[in-house]
């Protein structure tokens, strides 16, 4: 049955919860602030599904080395909708698998599926164990990792463990006051903590029990990592995935799990042995991968082994700089490496608007420097992350408050409302570039950004070094970039030049009397090294160039 009640914040009408309950439920609506269990009476049955799950190890159906590749972030509201509800699902996104297995995808970012209460974006849980309705059932997961799987690609999906949705029944029996259980299961404090900011706000918000703490708003309370039965609740929640064959997953929000004081609040100590912890539980199981949003210190995350790989936040904006011809930039992005791990994950946008607009729109539209951008993180050491829809140069969607703007239908055709994504209408505006812009058009043009984005990816995935490789003598002369990548026998050399001129290359430390074959553009051209390990190249205005260094 279906029950509804309001929760009252400081006397105002914060938020309506709706929970589907079961008659084995505690019916927590009816009873929030009114009803104290008695003394010796039985224990209410959790709300929700928290019991302990075992670790079981399906085996990994993966090449070795699958998540060395490219990832496509999905947002699966935004992909494909199967049922014309106008809402994508997750039987949607298994229709468009061999679009990203012919695109050169290796692996998947489903940015959250679980059950939650914003009814968009994913990130307020109400269930860390169940399917967000309207993507399907959990059958439907199933299908799409069989399917995903067949193709030679890897899922992982976003667990957001640092808080729970308002709405989320854990949290509305909390709201009881000390005698619920799962009162301490979040953070709270008796009088209000004064001093406190973050993001120009307080974060912590009254209640008639007390003053309960959210990194990012109300509608979002933090969980409390002090309490051990927290860290064992999300222990079997991410078992509870992974069981089920889930490649791995991509960590929210990990610098923000424990804050000791209005001064040391974020990325603290503690936080950083968590996330190694939830890192090793994930790891375990054979072949998965684990990326974190580590926002403050992503290399720090990444260098002492915390995540498997943490996103490189920071560079993404380096790359777009270089791409409009910023000097400063193109050292910035050649500089990188030199002291990053090569298991950062890259990228040139994503979902949130801190990280930028869509690039399309960063680059107000100009092609030539969006190939730059994409071959800067594509060809670089780390795994790239290509936000869907960067693929085909969809821009954000003007009128759209905050992320809104940036989380679009996938435009797969021209059709002016529909674009294919849906039958019915659209739970959002798509795109303005979508005539040209879309993946029909642009798969029928070879001269497409679509056509440029699958001939980076081929050659990540024919050439290891590219995927796997060091990144050796990294230069830099004016606007040009260049560099080498190397893995067993295998060199690869790349001269990206960002300028509006051509650029003459002088390249040295290559393999003394090597032949340069050059792998992109495709014309068949050679250079020659000379005894000293130099050699000299023309590198047209805003173009990218790829060799393979044979030796004799």
């Amino acid at each position: 049955m279906e029950t509804f009640c309001a929760v009252w914040v400081s006397g105002q009408r914060l938020f309506w919860l709706a929970s589907r309950l079961t008659a084995v439920r505690f019916l927590l609506c009816i009873t929030v602030f009114t009803v104290t269990p008695a003394l010796g009476a039985a224990p209410a049955a959790a709300p929700v599904d928290t019991s302990a799950v075992p670790e079981i190890h399906p085996p990994s159906l993966l090449p070795a080395g699958w998540h060395t590749g490219a990832f496509m972030e999905i947002f699966v509201r935004a992909y494909q909708d199967s049922d014309g509800d106008g809402v994508g699902d997750l039987k949607g996104l298994i229709q468009r698998l061999d679009y990203l297995k012919d695109l050169g995808i290796s692996g998947i970012w489903l940015m959250p599926i679980t059950a939650s209460a914003d009814g968009d974006h994913g990130y307020a849980t109400t269930d860390f164990r169940a399917i967000e309705a309207a993507y399907g059932t959990l059958q439907d997961f199933d299908e799409l990792l069989r399917q995903a799987h067949a193709r030679g690609i890897g899922v992982i999906m976003d667990y957001v463990i640092n808080h729970s949705a308002s709405e989320h029944p854990l949290f509305a029996s909390a709201l009881q006051g000390p005698g619920s259980p799962y009162y301490d299961w979040f953070v709270w404090e008796k009088e209000a903590p004064q001093g406190w900011d973050i993001w120009g706000k307080t974060p912590w918000f009254s209640t008639p029990v007390g003053h309960y703490f959210g990194t990012f708003g109300p509608h979002m309370p933090d969980f409390n990592f002090r309490n051990p039965a927290v860290l064992a609740y999300h222990q079997s929640n991410l078992r509870f995935w992974l069981n089920r064959g889930l490649d791995g997953y991509r960590l929210d929000a990990v610098p923000h799990l424990v804050e000791n004081n209005a001064k040391d609040w974020n990325d603290q100590p503690q936080s950083r042995r968590l996330t190694g912890e939830l890192t090793a539980l994930i790891a375990a199981y054979p072949q998965r991968h684990v990326v974190c949003e580590a926002t403050a210190n992503p290399v720090v995350y990444a260098a002492a082994h915390l995540c498997g790989s943490a996103f490189a936040f920071g560079l993404e904006r380096e790359i777009v700089g270089a791409a409009k011809g910023h000097t400063k930039a193109v050292r910035a992005v050649s500089n990188y490496f030199r002291t990053a791990p090569a298991s950062m994950a890259t990228f040139a946008s994503n979902h949130d608007r801190f990280a930028g607009d869509r690039l399309w729109d960063q680059l107000k539209g100009n092609e030539s420097r969006y190939r730059l951008a994409a071959a800067s993180y594509l060809l670089l050491p780390g795994t790239p992350f290509i936000y869907y829809g960067e693929e085909i140069g969809m821009g954000g969607v003007m009128g759209l408050a905050g992320d809104d703007a940036l989380r679009a239908p996938m435009r797969w055709t021209a059709e002016a409302k529909l674009g294919a994504f849906t039958s019915g209408t659209p739970f959002r505006p798509v795109s303005p570039n979508a005539v040209r812009f879309n993946a029909a058009a642009q798969l029928a043009d070879p001269n497409s950004l679509l056509s440029f984005y699958r001939r980076m990816l081929a050659l990540r995935n024919l050439l290891p070094s590219l995927a796997r490789g060091s990144y050796e003598a990294p230069f830099v002369q004016g606007k040009l970039m260049g560099f080498q990548r190397t893995l067993g026998s295998e060199t690869t050399l790349v001269l990206i030049n960002y300028g509006d001129k051509a650029a003459r290359a002088s390249i040295d430390k290559l393999a003394p009397s090597a032949t340069l074959v050059q792998r992109h553009p495709k014309n068949e051209a050679k250079a020659s090294v000379n005894a000293r390990g130099v050699a000299r190249v023309r590198v047209a205005a805003r173009s990218v160039q790829v060799y393979s260094v044979q030796l004799h």
